[in-house]
């Protein structure tokens, strides 16, 4: 977490020179996160190398939710070419946290975090944001078979999942809504009276309204309860419909993708941090795919993918290796 040598000089060019600049975060892609404290301010500095990744995204969402209401954090500074953006600091205090602070904190926080979905999915999305559909679920559930399979000695029928996947998305054609993508516990600030914060959209879509739900509620880095998943599913249908299938079809789409993620992260880029998080992962999967809605997905996880090489084998250590 060394700050890039263009940080300094970018600071002092937009009037944060008397800061000091202090590591905060990193993330699962080559983002990394910087607090900048000055005398009586701080803000935050992403360092996005532009090899690796366009900003832009970012930086329109952000206009696009501040401009509706939302709190997005505002942007101070930009050096594209650098890969640099200064942003507004919302603080320490993530959803994460308080909650594992206080459990009893769960239910309430989870209600918010339910309606400000609820308010997003009430505002149109941008009509440039491109569309969460089949050929952007596939890519992503493809990941499964791309990472996971070779990493754990596990031929599969790769043309059979394609397939699989093709019949079950059939039944997900709303896009309706602005997807957030990674909408969960780490993600979502609280401010003290002050309405959620965002952070991490820069890859939003146009897609289902389930989709940012099950970000939420089967969250791959914290156990959220079943009690407070129920609760939540119910909060969303009493102001807006929801269908359980859609509900599981994505959870499936986003699990498979998130295990095949997790291996790249261990397998390409040396995370193995991500590992521990796979046993809970492979429990929403098969959750998810014990719905009807998956049946086409299921039996293909079931002639591939054998128990030992599923959930209990991490939890076990015997795959991680």
């Amino acid at each position: 977490m060394i700050p890039p040598a263009t940080a300094m000089p970018f600071l002092a060019a937009n009037g944060w020179g008397d800061g000091t600049i202090l590591p905060l975060a990193g993330d699962a892609s080559f983002r990394r996160y910087f607090r900048v404290a000055a005398p009586g301010r701080t803000a935050v500095l992403m360092d996005a190398p532009p090899e690796h990744e366009d900003s832009r995204p970012f930086l329109a969402v952000a206009a696009h939710l501040r401009s509706t209401g939302f709190a997005a954090p505002q942007v101070f500074a930009t050096d594209l070419d650098a890969g640099l953006i200064l942003l507004e600091d919302f603080g320490d205090d993530r959803v994460a946290e308080a909650v594992a602070l206080d459990p009893s904190r769960e239910a309430k926080i989870y209600g918010d975090a339910v309606d400000l979905l609820l308010r997003l999915h009430s505002v149109p999305p941008p009509a440039d944001l491109p569309p969460y559909d089949r050929a952007v679920y596939q890519r992503e559930a493809g990941l499964f078979t791309e990472w996971y399979g070779p990493a754990v000695d596990l031929p599969v029928d790769v043309e059979a999942y394609v397939s699989a996947w093709n019949t079950v998305l059939a039944q997900v054609t709303e896009r309706s809504v602005l997807v957030l993508r990674d909408y969960h516990a780490e993600n979502i600030m609280l401010r003290e009276g002050q309405d959620l914060a965002l952070l991490d959209f820069q890859d939003a879509l146009t897609g289902h309204p389930a989709y940012d739900l099950v970000s939420l509620l089967q969250d791959a880095r914290r156990d959220v309860s079943a009690a407070t998943e129920a609760s939540m599913l119910a909060r969303y249908r009493s102001s807006r419909p929801l269908d359980d299938a859609a509900y599981a079809i994505l959870g499936a789409q986003r699990n498979a993708k998130i295990l095949g993620i997790f291996t790249r992260l261990w397998k390409r880029d040396g995370k193995p941090r991500y590992l521990s998080l796979q046993p809970r992962v492979w429990r929403y999967l098969e959750r998810d795919l014990a719905h009807p809605a998956l049946a086409p997905v299921k039996a293909w996880f079931d002639r591939n993918v054998p128990v030992e090489k599923r959930a209990a084998a991490w939890t076990a250590g015997t795959l991680a290796t």
